[in-house]
């Protein structure tokens, strides 16, 4: 009898329990549903960490000739625009075909010559 007694409020706190998560499961399909993002599109171009907590990153903000880069300050509880950049013409990037071969690339040429007879 005592270790029903002893289980009695073990047992309400959760039938409360089980109780609160159908009530809340229900209510959150009758609230408002928040849309994905809303504004212009937004894109991180780069990240540099500049110690635990504190980060530097470019930001392209909107697209085609509207698109502006923003270096932004971030730190804990705070988010700064440090310098606004124009955005980078695709015109003055350096063509692919220029660039130096991966580590992947060098790795299968040396070894194709390793185990290529002639």
């Amino acid at each position: 009898m005592d270790t029903l007694q002893n289980a009695l409020p073990a047992l309400g706190l959760l039938l409360i329990m089980v109780v609160m998560a159908i009530v809340l499961k229900r209510m959150r399909h009758h609230l408002p549903r928040v849309s994905g993002q809303e504004g212009p599109p937004l894109r991180v171009l780069s990240s540099v960490s500049l110690g635990p907590q504190h980060r530097m990153v470019t930001v392209q903000v909107g697209e085609g000739h509207d698109a502006v880069c923003l270096l932004v300050g971030v730190a804990p509880g705070a988010m700064h625009t440090l310098h606004s950049l124009p955005t980078p013409a695709a015109g003055l990037q350096a063509p692919a075909a220029s660039a130096p071969p991966g580590f992947a690339a060098r790795l299968a040429q040396l070894t194709k010559v390793r185990h290529d007879p002639s």
